[in-house]
């Protein structure tokens, strides 16, 4: 099960507030702002800044 497209539509990075994209293998989600990716453990996304890699 990976993370539903209603829940994709209302995250935003906690750091800078914009959208966030799931990334093509679905690890994780990435900021369109500031490329924070964010780690998807058991298809729950984990959406803490401390948890984040930068990722150009």
């Amino acid at each position: 099960m990976a993370v539903s497209k209603e829940l994709l539509e209302i995250l935003v990075c906690p750091l800078c507030k914009a959208p966030v994209e799931l990334l093509q293998d679905q690890s994780g989600l990435k900021c369109v702002q500031c490329k924070r990716v964010y780690p998807i453990r058991d298809d729950i996304p984990v959406m803490l800044i401390d948890e984040a890699r930068i990722e150009e």
